[in-house]
């Protein structure tokens, strides 16, 4: 039966791993997966992570399973991480959360609650967008379309977006970027927040927003305003959150589905379904992860340590940008490329065309992916004379 299979093109992204480590130049520099890295290079383990695996060793008594909800204490810890800790939302019992593998494992339960609960509903993603997303709602059988985000400059196009939303169909479903857009990193201001909101409910959308980076913008609270803003504003909404980029735990794949309903018994019936959701697709979600947070968040001499340790990788990511664009400066480009400096989170929508990206790779070993977004993360002060160096040979 295997012998009328096909073999298709492997994952862009990982294809530049392996690439990057077969390259021999030795000023290579990549700029492509999409993780934090330190000055050096290396994705660290945060020092509140590596401590709370430590008591979690130290006291765990067992590894039965989890449920498909997963562990009421990450949920406990979650919920006022991303709706704030005194949201009304919270208070009136509105929201349910569903522990998952990954951010990713979050979406593709929300797809496919979306597709069981709401058939014939379609779903709109900016453009661009994380190109997983194109993938998972199709895979779950959701007519999938685009809305404008970036215009020809490579600028925010609000204008455009806002129009666009105004033209979709009553009910249907419209993924937003709650920060650190990816791939832009082109985030929304709370007044163009309120914009939108007002369109989500004259048009009775329904908003996904996918909340993967909080606190790589610019802080736990600030990053989650557009979040609270809907969750407090309309009766319904879904929320994926990520714990793997702000806890540094990518391999742990810890991830949250949030729903939020018009009251508590309306939150359960959707509960029920989000269960059988998670059943059908892994059962269980991993623990460790989600130890680890909980641990963290519940730990009054970890909490410090860990939002400490967060604020360093966003500093550090925002003064890369700007020490970037000054680099940048005496080659003439840095107005050309001034919105680097402007955009947060760890990616940027530079503005290179896919020619401009191929030439980096092949002259100078600067790997990317080739719709010219780059990790800002991948960025030292070591690298940054030779990037803008070849940067601006490919601007010749």
């Amino acid at each position: 039966m295997f012998e009328q299979i096909e073999r298709v093109p492997g994952d862009a992204i990982l294809g530049l791993i392996e690439a990057f480590k077969k390259d021999t130049n030795p000023q290579k520099v990549d700029l492509g997966v999409g993780v934090y890295r330190d000055s050096q290079g290396n994705t660290p383990i945060m020092r509140a992570v590596k401590e709370a695996e430590a008591r979690l060793l130290k006291n765990e008594t067992t590894k039965t399973y989890i449920g498909s909800h997963g562990a009421p204490a990450y949920g406990n810890v979650v919920l006022p991480m991303v709706l704030g800790e005194n949201s009304p939302v919270l208070e009136a019992g509105r929201a349910s959360a569903t522990q998952s593998p990954g951010g990713t494992g979050a979406l593709r339960l929300a797809a496919d609650f979306i597709a069981s609960q709401l058939p014939g509903k379609d779903i709109w993603v900016s453009d661009p967008t994380w190109p997983n997303h194109l993938g998972i709602f199709p895979a779950a059988g959701i007519k999938l379309h685009k809305y404008p985000y970036v215009d020809a400059n490579n600028r925010l196009d609000f204008d455009g977006m806002l129009s666009a939303l105004k033209q979709i169909p009553e009910g249907d479903v419209v993924l937003l970027h709650a920060c650190c857009h990816n791939p832009t990193g082109f985030d929304l201001s709370q007044d163009q927040w309120k914009q939108v909101l007002e369109v989500v409910r004259e048009r009775n959308l329904l908003p996904l927003v996918d909340f993967a980076y909080q606190g790589f913008g610019e802080g736990l609270d600030e990053d989650a305003y557009g979040v609270r803003l809907l969750a407090e504003s309309l009766d319904e909404m879904i929320i994926t959150s990520s714990c793997s980029k702000n806890f540094g735990i990518y391999c742990e794949r810890t991830g949250c589905l949030i729903m939020v309903a018009k009251d508590n018994e309306q939150m359960e019936n959707v509960r029920s379904q989000i269960a059988i959701v998670a059943r059908e697709n892994y059962s269980n979600p991993p623990a460790h992860g989600g130890s680890i947070v909980s641990e963290i968040l519940t730990s009054d001499d970890l909490i410090p340590v860990w939002r400490d340790e967060l604020t360093e990788m966003r500093d550090r990511i925002n003064t890369l940008r700007r020490d970037f664009v000054e680099a940048l400066k005496p080659y003439g480009l840095d107005q050309k490329y001034a919105c680097v400096a402007e955009q947060r989170g760890m990616f940027s929508y530079t503005g290179l065309t896919p020619e401009q990206v191929d030439r980096l790779r092949d002259e100078f070993g600067i790997y990317m992916v080739r719709s010219g977004r780059a990790n800002v993360a991948g960025f030292s002060h070591e690298n940054l004379p030779y990037l803008a160096k070849a940067i601006a040979a490919v601007n010749d």
